[in-house]
């Protein structure tokens, strides 16, 4: 896996989701398909990129990233376009992820739907209704795969998730994430704290 940053806590945070998301995979039981198609939402600077590609993308990648942030997804697209394996495509769109079910460009055959650090109690009924949009991009065998800072905001997601009908396959916490300290007292938050992958309806 090439990691183009200089950051170390960040080059140590994206070793362990590699970890995290093959263990978890395994554990469920679950098979990627040989060429798969990627939807990352609100994927920000898209700093996974190369560990979605070695995760998800053994036999090659088409990865399609979204976020509301003209910014991020303008360093996303300079990165990623450098450091991608060569059998993994990205483009990096300028999207409301909110209003994912009007985007009449993208497929609905999409293998994976993966949402990075999921913000659920920063308004649920919009990430309830990103759920359901990501869902139904996905093919029959598709996968929803989230991870979570927190807790709480984790239980909720699974919640909600499975009330849009998805059938919740694994969910595992990450006993290697690493704590971050910039929150309230009391308040305990992690780099992908959580994970889950979900199989849609």
């Amino acid at each position: 896996m090439t990691v183009p940053f200089s950051n170390s806590s960040t080059t140590a945070d994206l070793k362990r989701l590699k970890q995290l998301l093959g263990d978890s995979l395994d554990k469920a039981g679950v098979k990627i398909p040989g060429q798969s198609r990627l939807l990352n939402l609100a994927c920000g600077r898209a700093d996974e990129s190369a560990v979605l590609a070695d995760v998800f993308g053994k036999k090659g990648l088409q990865l399609t990233g979204l976020d509301i942030r003209a910014r991020e997804i303008n360093e996303a697209q300079e990165r990623w376009k450098k450091y991608l394996p060569e059998n993994a495509e990205a483009e990096f769109l300028v999207q409301d992820c909110s209003k994912l079910g009007e985007i009449n460009t993208l497929p609905d055959d999409f293998h994976i739907a993966f949402m990075r650090h999921q913000n659920f109690w920063n308004g649920d009924t919009t990430w309830s209704k990103i759920y359901d949009a990501a869902l139904h991009r996905l093919d029959d065998d598709g996968l929803l795969v989230i991870t979570s800072y927190f807790d709480r905001e984790h239980e909720l997601a699974l919640d909600a998730i499975q009330k849009l009908g998805a059938q919740l396959v694994l969910t595992e916490h990450n006993t290697q994430s690493r704590r971050i300290h910039d929150v309230p007292p009391g308040v305990v938050k992690s780099v992908d704290r959580h994970v889950a992958i979900f199989k849609k309806p």
